[in-house]
């Protein structure tokens, strides 16, 4: 499938996708436009055959700035209904489409992520960073603040005090303070970041893609239920699971694959036929 936009790039290769902010001149600050063709893109990789894991990144050694203040602020009044649409076109994306997107993401991020650029990394699954990145919530320097869902998905991931701190002080941070308060997974020296993140995504793309799919609906469906509620929503995902298999063709069950020998568990996906694999 062909896709062609304006302010992003989308290429895949071996089952990754890689979805990459394509705004170098602007260090990839996001605009009504950029939000626009993200939404289309995600809607559509939903469904794309050819993608089994999707790499989120930027142009131009830079992650992205954050919104564009001046086309997404300057230049629309508020309160206005353009500035409540682009609003909902950042949000349904950046939260809703990208967070539950049913395939496994990873945040890919060098050079600069500001602002509302931290929604895109918090809603990716797993995030690496360079090093040498550079993470900051700069709201507050023109009377602003981290709305939209910053405070939010960052809240859920970073400690109380770290987040605060942050959000208050509009500190810049590197890759390697991000690893360490957990905003990233790990940081990397900038010429390992892109082998180790499609090291990962290789890895990811081998291995069975529904129960991938359960695996992150349910740990981010649960973790804000009570023990009873999520008991019951975990048992229903994994009947659904069992769904998924029996329809899909050569899936069949994974424990009687273990228990027969067909299957070793973290070598490859149980969906791979015995031929496939190899014996230790």
């Amino acid at each position: 499938m062909v896709y062609e936009y304006n302010t992003i790039r989308v290429e895949s290769a071996e089952f990754i996708t890689t979805l990459t902010l394509n705004r170098p001149e602007k260090r990839n600050a996001m605009n009504p436009q950029m939000h626009r063709e993200m939404g289309d893109a995600l809607l559509k990789l939903e469904a794309d055959p050819q993608c089994k894991v999707l790499v989120v990144t930027g142009a131009g050694g830079c992650f992205s700035s954050g919104m564009d203040l001046k086309e997404y602020f300057h230049d629309v009044p508020d309160p206005s209904p353009v500035r409540d649409a682009n609003r909902r076109l950042a949000n349904d994306w950046a939260d809703r489409l990208l967070r539950m997107f049913p395939k496994p993401t990873i945040a890919m991020v060098e050079g600069w992520c500001l602002g509302g650029a931290f929604t895109i990394v918090c809603s990716c699954d797993i995030a690496f960073a360079a090093e040498d990145a550079t993470f900051a919530l700069t709201e507050v320097n023109w009377g602003g603040s981290p709305a939209g869902m910053v405070s939010k998905v960052l809240g859920s991931l970073v400690a109380y005090r770290d987040a605060l701190w942050y959000a208050l002080t509009a500190e810049h941070f590197n890759g390697v303070r991000a690893a360490e308060i957990k905003f990233v997974n790990k940081a990397f020296a900038a010429g390992q970041l892109q082998s180790e993140t499609y090291a990962l995504a290789a890895k990811l793309a081998a291995l069975d893609g529904p129960a991938l799919r359960t695996t992150k609906e349910a740990f981010k469906q649960v973790v804000d239920m009570s023990y009873e509620q999520a008991y019951w929503w975990l048992m229903a995902k994994s009947n659904e699971l069992k769904w998924r298999h029996a329809n899909a063709g050569g899936g069949g069950d994974g424990i009687t694959k273990f228990v027969s020998k067909e299957y070793k568990p973290g070598e490859v996906s149980f969906t791979d036929t015995p031929e496939t694999q190899t014996e230790t």
